[in-house]
């Protein structure tokens, strides 16, 4: 190659470049004619249009809603999360004042063995079991009120109604206590109270009160009573009843069953006879002024020939024994112990039916009588004599005590 072609090369480079220049400045010209979006911003973009006015309150009532229901959600949480703070708080109340009160029946419990004690009374050997044993759960205590002339009653129930040796143990273990009831003479460890021990070593179905018998203290005794089988045996249910009334135990427990998840049951045939004012009659109220005029009636109350509260009454009365005012009948003694508390009053007619034919009908028609007595006696009349004949009569059998299940 010459020197003059060698030069001709950069010439051509130097055209080259220019247009090329030339051609990128023309084409982006070009480009920018034909989008026409030189600089300008469009105005008509419905992706970022303005809302309107209804619109946008339109959101507004949204949001609104939204947040409305945000915090009804945050209240009801807090709520929530109150109420549940609440009842931890009352369960923890309740388990206190349980404990509380178990303490005091426990203390009141050992005050009164110790009183027994000191004044030479008779110390049940329950009362001793107890100190030694925990305690366990039963469905009921039945307490018979019994006297000191009351022996051959007490032989004719042991002969009917009532388990004895290895089956009462046995009935023990299905939940249910018996107990014949009773305190001691105003000469204690004298003749009488000898031989209710002697009776006691034979049978060993006694339960023993720090108490004087006497007939005109048989509000006592019955307060007595109760205080001192909630404090021997936890039961839900503690029962009086005399030792002239024929019983049905099974018949008895499955009524008493139905109501075992309520609290403050008082249950028994209720009545409201008349205050009677008249001095040397049956039954004379000396308090009779606290009743209103003359010829006004009793509250209502259950009658005395058996009846049947729960626990939570019975510990009631065990604390406050003190200042539970007795009136001269004991059945309405305890019918003015649970007028001011939020006790239910059941009436149950199956707990006062009388003595046959009435028993037995109801018993063949498949509607058999928890207890049976004559209302002319307040008992049953001559009971020592006729419980056996009533008993054949109108009993369960008694198969059907082994066979329930409490």
């Amino acid at each position: 190659m010459t020197w003059k072609s060698r030069g001709e090369l950069p010439s051509r480079s130097v055209i080259s470049q220019r247009w090329a220049l030339f051609l990128c400045f023309g084409s982006f010209c070009a480009g920018m004619l034909f989008t026409t979006r030189i600089w300008t911003i469009p105005e008509n973009n419905k992706g970022l249009a303005r809302p309107t006015a209804a619109e946008t309150d339109k959101l507004n009532v949204v949001s609104e809603g939204c947040n409305s229901r945000i915090m009804q959600e945050l209240e009801m949480k807090r709520d929530k999360d109150i109420y549940g703070e609440v009842y931890k708080s009352h369960n923890s109340i309740q388990t206190l004042d349980k404990t509380i009160s178990n303490l005091e029946m426990e203390l009141a419990a050992a005050r009164a063995t110790q009183e027994s004690l000191r004044s030479g009374a008779p110390v049940s050997d329950d009362i001793r079991m107890s100190e030694s044993s925990g305690k366990r759960k039963y469905l009921m205590v039945i307490g018979i009120n019994t006297a000191f002339s009351s022996r051959k009653r007490r032989d004719s129930v042991r002969a009917t109604w009532m388990p004895q040796g290895e089956k009462r143990k046995k009935l023990e273990e299905k939940g249910i206590i018996i107990r014949f009831v009773i305190g001691h003479s105003a000469t204690s460890g004298g003749i009488l109270d000898r031989a209710i021990e002697a009776e006691d070593r034979k049978h060993g179905d006694f339960l023993r009160l720090n108490h004087v018998e006497g007939y005109l203290e048989l509000s006592a005794k019955t307060k007595t009573y109760f205080a001192t089988a909630v404090n021997l045996w936890d039961a839900d249910f503690y029962v009086k009843v005399d030792d002239d009334v024929h019983v049905n135990i099974a018949t008895l427990g499955e009524t008493l069953v139905r109501h075992r998840s309520k609290p403050r049951i008082y249950i028994g045939c209720m009545k409201s006879g008349p205050v009677l004012s008249q001095k040397g009659v049956r039954y004379h109220e000396p308090e009779y002024w606290k009743f209103g005029e003359a010829g006004n009636k009793y509250f209502r109350h259950a009658t005395g020939q058996l009846y049947a509260i729960s626990n939570d009454l019975a510990t009631y009365i065990s604390i406050n024994q003190d200042v539970l005012h007795k009136y001269a009948n004991e059945d309405v003694s305890l019918g003015s112990w649970f007028i001011g508390l939020d006790a239910e009053h059941i009436d149950d007619r199956r707990l006062c039916c009388g003595t046959p034919p009435d028993c037995e009908w109801k018993a063949q028609a498949g509607n058999i009588c928890v207890a049976s007595f004559d209302w002319s006696c307040s008992g049953i009349c001559r009971s020592a004599e006729r419980i056996k004949e009533v008993h054949r009569r109108c009993g369960e059998g008694e198969n059907a005590l082994w066979s329930a299940s409490f």
